[in-house]
């Protein structure tokens, strides 16, 4: 049954949403906070950056928010604005008040997003589990993008991991700081999170949400994603087999490019922005004029 995400109780969403405005001191550009109207609830955005080419919006990974993207919203925000997003059904300061019934829905909620921003087409880019809502975008509504950038997508071009599902469900039931930390440390070798950050994601371990999780696409699904696309993966992640998907990637979107980056895991962001961000802004600069033609 399709459910509305929400805190278990009213202390655990306090407690988050004070967490929460202690890292918003660490986002280091400008920014206007927005909370906009969709018909699954208000949408959470968070705005920097000025409006001279094609925007990017940024969907962040499961048991985060949009100030996940801190860390490199610097570089990305430099010539353009960049919108990024609370996902709705999950801890954030989104709220939503109706469910996702199903996968077209996520597009729904992006359009509608930025039909409230003003805004006709954007550079969607999507980590982890943003990855997967960021794909269903580019299968349900690619008219609204100039671009699709996946970082780390897990599940969608090859099997789900149940076994990092299992583990995280493991590392919920026993939740102690010592086994959330043991299970980052397996996901994201190279990469250790902050401690307001970490309190942050495991406070997030309170809230019950509204989406689900990725499945595999079928190849007819793969082949009629239209959209240039960018898929950016670690070498060492546990949450795909990043050669498998880059082959059959070639072989049913031989058009979408693929970059596996040794020696880094699930924490690619964190672990080589500095790698990472300038590959993914070539690859945004590269389709900009996909909004004129």
């Amino acid at each position: 049954m399709p459910k509305i995400g929400r805190f278990k109780n009213e202390a655990s969403k306090q407690a988050y949403e004070s967490i929460y405005r202690e890292l918003e001191g660490t986002w280091p550009v400008p920014s206007t906070q927005l909370d906009v109207p969709t018909s699954f609830g208000t949408t959470h955005v968070r705005r920097s950056g000025t409006d001279t080419e094609t925007p990017i919006v940024l969907l962040h990974a499961v048991g985060a928010n949009c100030l996940q993207w801190h860390i490199v919203i610097e570089d990305l925000c430099r010539d353009r604005v960049v919108y990024a997003l609370d996902t709705i059904g999950t801890a954030g300061r989104s709220v939503q008040t109706a469910p996702l019934t199903g996968e077209s829905d996520f597009a729904t909620w992006v359009g509608e997003v930025l039909n409230e921003l003003g805004v006709d087409r954007v550079h969607l880019v999507g980590y982890s589990h943003g990855a997967w809502h960021a794909v269903l975008v580019a299968l349900h509504a690619p008219e609204r993008l100039a671009s699709v950038t996946l970082i780390e997508p897990g599940g969608v071009f090859d099997k789900p991991s149940w076994r990092v599902l299992l583990k995280m469900i493991r590392a919920g039931m026993r939740r102690t700081d010592k086994n959330i930390r043991k299970l980052n440390d397996w996901l994201s070798p190279g990469y250790v999170i902050g401690d307001r950050e970490f309190a942050l994601v495991t406070e997030a371990l309170n809230y019950r949400p509204g989406v689900g999780w990725a499945r595999m696409l079928k190849d007819a699904e793969v082949q009629s994603i239209s959209v240039p696309m960018l898929v950016i993966s670690g070498a060492e992640t546990v949450v795909s087999s990043p050669e498998q998907v880059a082959a059959r990637l070639a072989d049913l979107v031989p058009e979408a490019e693929v970059e596996i980056y040794a020696g880094t895991g699930h924490g690619i962001l964190g672990h080589i922005p500095d790698r990472v961000i300038p590959r993914l802004m070539k690859f945004v600069r590269n389709h900009d004029d996909a909004k004129r033609t």
